[in-house]
């Protein structure tokens, strides 16, 4: 298009020097030269209106040219206060992702991914997982997964969580199975120990009882007595000691959601049970078992994805097809996020697009923002260059007529 703006203007050159001649052989020629001359002035102004955007015309230092080259750092400042007016702001952001719809279409990829897409897809995303699990520092980046599972913990008040696991335990029967275990376990333990037993109640004899042996007889009834309740307790679910149990329990659930020093001390044992060494390792090696699963899916994620990992995630999609409360709810997470990283961010790609213009030198900004705008350049040279001619043609013709 450069070429052709060129040529056009060089042909009106040739036109006008030729009409020029021309003219006292027929006044007609002086139309075609009043044209001609119009269209060069026109096409010559908009050469140097167009050069002097972005270079000196003819190299020369003429005030006011080369605007886009004195100006870049000014030109990158308005374009990124632009994207900050106009795009990042929460609520322009808010409002244009209202429609935004990303639960279905995660539903419905999972559920019917496009024919060769979910491969490709797969591949490629479990190629960059990979990629990423392996490049990442394990070291590092387990201790801030620890990290963040331990803050998590902190965070969270596990006393009225455990309250109320008790109490629906309680009331659907299924701490009953735990009570007899608990009751057997007790009773086999009272078996195996009842030496114990029988040395305690010797030492505290007195020496009557042990020279006449009825120290003995005592532990030996001590034991049996011990030994029946246990038994009873086990066959017998309105026994009154088990019934005693039961209440403690539920004395248990409502001091754990609702006394204070019992909340205050189930804290303090879970911040002493996240600071011990093995609560630590145990930690690292649950970290270490999660990132070893996601490694290995990610190298063969065709293998994993027809696996129950398929299966779940079928499910899943369908599950966010039918509950549109779930849908809702994923999609009013993306949007907040989306807008709280503008919010956050907004400021930083700011700086990112006027320090990135900044840093490129004259002659790069100014290929590519001649490159951007392309041929309506130099369209706007063809332009001038005709309507200059049809304005010199209108000239001609009124001056004819006065």
């Amino acid at each position: 298009m450069r070429i052709v703006a060129t040529a056009l203007l060089l042909l009106m050159a040739v036109v006008f020097f030729v009409s020029r001649s021309l003219v006292p052989v027929h006044p007609g020629w002086g139309f075609v030269r009043a044209f001609a001359e119009a269209a060069m002035v026109g096409g010559l102004a908009d050469w140097f209106a167009v050069t002097a955007l972005f270079r000196h015309p003819l190299g020369l230092p003429i005030p006011h040219t080369a605007i886009v080259p004195r100006n870049k750092d000014r030109i990158g400042d308005t374009l990124a206060q632009f994207l900050r007016d106009n795009f990042l702001i929460p609520v322009v952001i808010a409002r244009r992702t209202r429609r935004l719809d990303v639960a279905g279409a995660i539903a419905r990829w999972l559920t019917d991914p496009p024919e060769g897409a979910g491969g490709r897809f797969r591949q490629g995303a479990s190629k960059m997982v990979a990629q990423v699990l392996d490049g990442l520092d394990p070291a590092r980046l387990g201790g801030m997964v620890k990290a963040g599972i331990g803050a998590r913990l902190r965070e969270t008040e596990v006393s009225p969580i455990l309250g109320q696991l008790l109490n629906a335990a309680i009331a659907e029967g299924r701490h009953t199975p735990l009570l007899d275990a608990a009751i057997r376990w007790a009773a086999k333990a009272l078996a195996s120990n009842d030496h114990l037993i029988r040395a305690m109640v010797h030492d505290r004899a007195g020496s009557i009882l042990r020279w006449t042996g009825l120290d003995t007889t005592v532990a030996d009834k001590l034991i049996d007595g011990l030994d029946k309740l246990l038994a009873e307790m086990v066959d017998k679910p309105d026994h009154p000691l088990r019934l005693r149990v039961e209440e403690g329990l539920v004395r248990l659930a409502w001091d754990l959601q609702h006394d204070r020093r019992a909340r205050a001390r189930v804290e303090a044992m879970k911040n002493e049970l996240l600071d011990n060494p093995a609560m630590q390792r145990w930690l690292d090696g649950l970290w270490e078992q999660a990132r070893g699963a996601l490694l290995a899916i990610a190298r063969d994620p065709e293998r994993a994805m027809n696996g129950k990992l398929g299966d779940l995630l079928r499910q899943l999609g369908e599950t966010l097809q039918r509950d549109v409360r779930l849908s809702h709810t994923i999609n009013r997470f993306v949007r907040r996020s989306i807008v709280g990283i503008a919010a956050d961010y907004g400021d930083g790609i700011v700086r990112l697009v006027s320090e990135t213009v900044r840093g490129w030198d004259a002659d790069t900004i100014t290929r590519r923002l001649e490159n951007a705008v392309g041929r309506d350049l130099q369209y706007i040279r063809v332009n001038g260059t005709l309507v200059g001619g049809l304005v010199g043609l209108v000239i001609h013709t009124v001056d004819l007529a006065l």
